[in-house]
């Protein structure tokens, strides 16, 4: 089962980052410019906040070890290209939303191994990471940064076809995603079971948490409701391929992904209702 999971969690991602890349163009990247403060927040504050989040939330549900693993590898892991979907879906800053997550998937090559550091050190332990760092770097280079750039690439040379295929392809990215997280609740029935409740309402708390910080933040850097909005969602929306793709590849352990599964399972009802809320109640201009 897991060489399928493996192959399967390649796919799904390099056809949801590809997604990211053909809506995406260098113009795209003029807003670091001309938002910078957003942009960096966008892209530093998930990285500072979320694993004391993280570590917070195992103190207070004190979940089993493997459940403890999966939520602080949620918490490394990158912006999941479903927050774009959220923010077009809110009318929020869908642009700020891609660039975000385009940037926030290349640079994980990075800042995956730094915060995994910094929770490690927290820890007291290790989570298991045992490539090299110039190994772990090319492979995550590969998975993230490739299928960006190619995205890019063919929105550059070949406009007309990316915008047909991109909505056609992330559709297929996330029905495939839905396919795997149904084989992980398969093949770890057992685990999902014994921990469910305790997994949804510490998932929960990380996701509403996580939004709440996230437009807590946006007022700080005095952002309009639009961008606050997708500032939260940035926050709160984690990568699940990409942190299945650590726990199954390289750390080798289906049940780490376990969390991230019931995760996604759980983001997605509860920024729906964000969406629909912020749809209801936003001012024209903040």
């Amino acid at each position: 089962m897991q060489p399928l999971i493996s192959i399967a969690i390649a796919v799904i991602t390099f056809l949801l980052l590809g997604a990211v890349g053909l809506d995406l163009r260098p113009e795209d990247f003029a807003r670091v410019r001309r938002q910078r403060a957003i942009v960096l927040t966008g892209l530093i504050g998930p990285l500072v906040l979320l694993p004391p989040i993280a570590f917070g939330l195992i103190a207070v549900f004190r979940p089993p070890a493997a459940i403890q693993t999966g939520l602080l590898l949620v918490a490394a892991s990158p912006i999941g290209g479903i927050s774009n979907t959220y923010s077009y879906l809110a009318r929020a800053s869908t642009a700020l939303s891609v660039t975000l997550t385009a940037l926030s998937c290349l640079l994980a090559v990075v800042t995956i191994p730094a915060v995994t550091t910094v929770i490690e050190a927290g820890l007291g332990r290790s989570l298991g990471f045992q490539a090299p760092a110039g190994a772990l770097a090319a492979q995550l280079t590969l998975m993230l940064g490739l299928p960006v750039g190619l995205g890019m690439f063919v929105r550059h040379h070949w406009p007309q076809v990316a915008s047909d295929h991109r909505p056609t392809l992330q559709r297929l990215g996330f029905i495939l995603l839905g396919a795997l997280l149904a084989i992980i609740i398969y093949d770890q029935f057992t685990t999902v079971a014994r921990e469910l409740r305790a997994t949804v309402l510490l998932a929960a708390s990380f996701v509403v948490v996580s939004f709440t910080v996230g437009w807590s933040v946006g007022f700080a850097v005095q952002a309009d409701a639009r961008d606050r909005f997708t500032l939260a969602a940035e926050t709160a929306t984690r990568n699940v391929a990409i942190t299945t793709a650590i726990a199954v590849t390289f750390l080798g352990q289906v049940e780490f992904a376990v969390f991230a599964t019931i995760y996604f399972l759980t983001e997605l009802p509860l920024m729906l209702g964000a969406v629909t809320i912020f749809r209801y109640y936003r001012a024209p201009v903040a």
